[in-house]
């Protein structure tokens, strides 16, 4: 009997956790709202908006070391572009987030590029959160009438704690990162 006992108390596990990820869905009633009230006043989409969309954003950020702007004989890690997976909150992949320019792309091939609006820092080791104004989208489907995009709850992808000098200049690092894409339209 131990067997049966032991299947049966798997089947009530798993029937447990089936039920809490479908209440992690995106598309259940039932799943809470983003709230960005804890977040920094210069990263809160402003009022008149609405959720269209939580993502999950996971993947990589490529730097490159290369000569500082004014200092050319200074070196440091620059920013190239990201590339990662975007996932709805039951972690089905519903696109893809990609640069430069900057541009999250639905599965339906529509997509959005943004213009950074304001910045705000995350916890050590985190890239900062970021609110973005969207521009125009190009194609139909679930990026039309986009509006802002936040970046909240970052999770790694700084530049490299690796040494950036003139030996290495070129060379290019990708670093694994995590963050939520919240993404907002005008609210009807």
């Amino acid at each position: 009997m131990p067997t049966i006992r032991t299947s049966l108390t798997t089947l009530a596990l798993l029937g447990a956790a089936s039920a809490l990820t479908a209440c992690g869905s995106m598309n259940s009633p039932a799943a809470p709202a983003f709230n960005q009230s804890s977040l920094p006043a210069t990263v809160q989409v402003p009022a008149g908006q609405r959720i269209a969309m939580e993502t999950v954003g996971a993947g990589d950020i490529t730097y490159e070391c290369r000569a500082k702007k004014d200092m050319p004989s200074a070196f440091e890690w620059v920013f190239v572009g990201p590339d990662a997976k975007l996932m709805d909150r039951s972690g089905k992949v519903v696109g893809r987030y990609y640069g430069p320019p900057a541009t999250w792309e639905s599965n339906d091939g529509s997509k959005v590029t943004a213009t950074q609006l304001a910045v705000a820092p995350a916890s050590a080791g985190n890239i900062p959160l970021q609110l973005v104004k969207a521009n125009p989208a190009m194609g139909m489907g679930a990026m039309q009438g986009v509006t802002y995009i936040q970046r909240v709850a970052t999770q790694g992808g700084v530049a490299p704690a690796a040494a950036c000098t003139a030996a290495n200049a070129g060379q290019k690092q990708v670093v694994k990162y995590q963050a939520d894409y919240i993404i907002w339209k005008a609210a009807s």
